[in-house]
Parts: structure tokens; sequence; C-alpha cells
């Protein structure tokens, strides 16, 4: 079932960088690649529970600010210790300028 909500503006997040949103007692995480696509996940690392909009992007992965863990965050895998879980990954569709997350 699908359940779009709206995460925030496309110019609120430059290339190559995230954002954090919340909806619902849920924390996600929105990211805009570097060919300008976007893409969400859960926003807590799996490893600590750290937020990842607190972390930087290069390319297309996100590096966790607590133990410098990765993941891809087109497709969520983990990418080595010490993270070892997978995030859940979001649909996302832009519309009128603005990003939306399938949180259902």
């Amino acid at each position: 079932m699908s359940d779009w909500v709206r995460a925030c503006a496309v110019d609120d997040i430059e290339p190559e960088d995230v954002i954090r949103f919340d909806h619902g007692g849920r924390t996600f995480a929105v990211y805009r690649s570097p060919d300008n696509e976007f893409y969400a996940t859960d926003g807590n690392c799996t490893h600590e529970e750290t937020h990842l909009a607190e972390g930087f992007v290069i390319d297309e992965v996100i590096v966790c600010p607590k133990h410098n863990g990765r993941f891809d965050y087109r497709t969520g895998r983990a990418l080595g210790a010490p993270v070892l879980d997978d995030l859940d990954v979001y649909p996302v569709r832009i519309e009128d300028g603005s990003v939306y997350v399938d949180i259902g």
C-alpha cells in the first residue's frame, strides 16, 4: 500500500548531499545523487542508530558519522564493517518541484 508523503523541495538538497526527513514517529534520509536522482532510506545507521543525515555523501555512498559505516543509498546495501545490516529503501518521486517518499 502506497503512502506518498512530501519530504522536501527539490532545491532543499544539493547534488551529492543528504537531508533528514521525519514523519509519523519514523525518521528517513533523502539523498540527491551526483546525476540529480533522488533516493530515500531509513534515517538511522543499522550499527548504532546515528542519523545518517549527519554523515556525508561520496558519489552514491552515505558514510555514517559515528564509525564510518558505509551504505549504497540507492540499494540500502551495507558496504562492510562495522555495518552488516542493510538499510530499508523507499520509492521516491518528484512532482511540482517537491520530493515525495512512499513510506508505506
